[in-house]
């Protein structure tokens, strides 16, 4: 199937031919839906604590941090197009989408609106807001270069938030959250953002411009690191009949993996614990104490379980303190056997370790928690996507129909092992949880393949646990007119 250039197109990209291989026999067999046991409630896979043991445990977090090297891990390689997906419809046909114009009727509560009428005036742009086309060119100074070129940046150098003396965007947000929880006793707050190489120089120039503003502001420096999707992680596209989809150069086209790739820049991290959060995922200065509360009350937990597991490791190593190992493996959602030996459980406890924020599920998109059964035969606590069921399937219709929770993308991970080294982290991943979907290129329809998500199956044989986290710490900006919520355009107070 591949011939002596395909080979050397996949070596220059640093991809295994058999690796390739097995995607193209993925696209012939499907990926199995997820075999859905229950939902995870509070108190069947989700731990919810009251509001005096999580301050307690934020309480205890800088003691226990103190021990552990820490990082932030913000995915922020996304453009910024979809987020304004309305806005690109009116600017091309603004007297069939009227409805979409509302939106740049209230310019002055965003924080890029005053940058906006800057630029407007100093090119003479006059705003009549009863007349579509002029409604247009202000859509159009926002989404392409002769203005803001919005449309055509990273959402994190978007300004999200207004403040009395400036206005901040989502990378400017991250790094002020990562001065509270991921700094350590000599107060390095460490960040990593995954970015587009496209953007990556527009995006280290604006974060060096402003870091220096808050390292004197917050008392910390910081430590930030940049890396890009991999190349060798990006997956073979195929034709309806599973041959390998060929560019008009007759070379193969390989698409990005989606954001399930991104284990392998977790994989480089030197760090002990890893913050993910998303980087739309930010709140003004007067909404952040949940967030900061949470992520140190969570943080602490994670400290506290990891020493647990280390403590059992080291045990089972000697063939000593099998039955207490046993019950923290129970407690930690871990399937116990009727026969376990010192050896087997070792194997079983040996692993990444992650704690999983849960939202109540109040309406919005996001995976959800489910205890699931893999191909095994093994329980599991997983965060399952809606394309990973089959909701034909009316006893896993119903199971989800019983779901309460929903997952924000808030996950502290522990990615190294008891003797101090890190962990692989790609053995560790359930290849059967990728997914297909149709695409097309040059007119061509085509079939592509995700890989294992970063926090469904590339997570999947890590021990998870799952914590009920409060809605405020949840306020992703997917649309512009998210924006617009009271969490992001309330008056806001300075750091």
């Amino acid at each position: 199937m591949f011939d002596s250039k395909d080979l050397d197109q996949m070596s220059t990209r640093g991809m295994d031919p058999q690796v390739v291989q097995q995607q193209i026999e993925n696209f012939k067999t499907g990926f199995p839906f997820a075999n859905l046991q229950s939902a995870a409630t509070v108190n069947h896979g989700i731990t919810k604590f009251s509001e005096n043991e999580i301050h307690s445990l934020a309480t205890d977090y800088k003691e226990k941090s103190a021990t552990v090297r820490t990082i932030k891990f913000v995915p922020a390689s996304g453009a910024a197009s979809r987020m304004f997906k309305d806005l690109f419809a009116f600017s091309h046909s603004p007297s069939l989408d009227h409805k979409k114009s509302e939106t740049l009727r209230k310019l002055d509560a965003f924080a890029f609106g005053h940058e906006l009428k800057i630029l407007l005036e100093k090119d003479g742009v006059e705003i009549d807001e009863n007349d579509p086309q002029s409604l247009a060119t202000v859509a159009n100074y926002i989404l392409d270069d002769r203005g803001l070129n919005y449309g055509h940046l990273p959402k994190g150098l978007i300004l999200f938030h207004k403040y009395d003396d400036a206005a901040r965007t989502a990378f400017e947000e991250h790094l002020i959250e990562a001065a509270e929880y991921s700094a350590d006793k000599n107060n390095i707050a460490r960040l990593h953002f995954t970015v587009s190489p496209d953007h990556q120089e527009k995006i280290e120039s604006h974060i060096n411009e402003v870091a220096h503003k808050y390292e004197e502001k917050l008392g910390v420096t910081f430590d930030i690191s940049f890396s890009a999707q991999k190349a060798s992680t990006d997956t073979i596209a195929v034709n309806l009949d599973n041959t390998p989809f060929r560019n008009s150069d007759d070379s193969i086209l390989f698409r990005p993996g989606g954001h399930g790739a991104l284990i392998a820049n977790l994989n480089d991290l030197l760090a002990d614990i890893v913050f993910i959060k998303n980087i739309d995922n930010v709140v003004p200065d007067q909404l952040k104490n949940d967030t900061y509360t949470y992520k140190k009350g969570l943080g602490t937990h994670l400290i506290n379980i990891r020493e647990q597991v280390f403590e059992a490791l080291q045990l089972l190593e000697n063939n000593e303190g099998l039955e207490t190992s046993i019950s923290l493996a129970k407690t930690l959602g871990v399937e116990v056997l009727s026969n376990e030996t010192p050896q087997s459980l070792h194997n079983k406890l040996n692993r990444p370790i992650r704690i999983c924020g849960m939202v109540k599920n109040e309406g919005e998109p996001g995976g959800g928690p489910f205890w699931v059964k893999n191909s095994a035969g093994i329980t599991s606590l997983q965060i399952i996507e809606s394309s990973q069921i089959d909701t034909n399937n009316d006893t896993q219709h119903d199971i989800v129909e019983g779901a309460t929770h929903f997952n924000p993308v808030d996950l502290i991970c522990s990615i190294t092992d008891y003797k101090g080294q890190h962990f692989d982290l790609n053995q560790f991943i359930d290849p059967e949880t990728g997914f297909i979907s149709s695409k097309s290129k040059d007119g061509k329809e085509l079939k592509a393949q995700e890989l294992p998500g970063l926090w469904n199956g590339a997570m999947a044989n890590w021990i998870t646990l799952f914590v009920e986290v409060p809605v405020s710490t949840f306020n992703p900006v997917k649309t512009l007119n998210d924006l617009l919520r009271k969490e992001h355009c309330l008056p806001s107070k300075n750091q």
